[in-house]
Formats: structure tokens, sequence, C-alpha cells
């Protein structure tokens, strides 16, 4: 069995997608993975990844926003 716990949704201002975070929990395995859900009109596009990889990408996200918001204060 499969637990889905919802941890946000937002939609992108630019683009009109709509992004959507779950929690997903395999209670057989004990295994937890985060799902990212990204739907452009019809189309979905979905990534289920490990706390490693989410930890990673978050990092990554971070960086490029901190770098934007320094060029965004300089003008």
């Amino acid at each position: 069995m499969t637990q889905i716990i919802e941890l946000t949704k937002f939609k992108v201002p630019l683009g009109s997608q709509e992004i959507e975070l779950q929690q997903i929990d395999h209670v057989e395995g004990g295994m937890s993975l985060m799902r990212i859900r990204i739907r452009e009109g019809k189309r979905f596009t979905i990534f289920d990844i490990d706390p490693a990889t989410a930890k990673h990408w978050a990092k990554a996200m971070q960086n490029w926003a901190d770098t934007q918001k320094l060029v965004a204060n300089d003008e």
C-alpha cells in the first residue's frame, strides 16, 4: 500500500504550469520519495526522487535563485 501526502501546489506565473509536490510513502518497503508533478495543459511530467536527489536539486535551485537575487539588487 502507498500513502500520498500533499506537500504544496502552485502555478508558475509565466508559463501557467501547475507544479505539485507530494510525499509518497511505500508502506511495505518503508521507502519515502518526493513526487514532482508538472502539468502543462493536458500533459503531465512526473518525477519520483529520493531524498539525496531532492537535496541536490534544491541546493542547485537555491544557488541559482540567490545569484539572480544578487543581479536584481545590482540594478
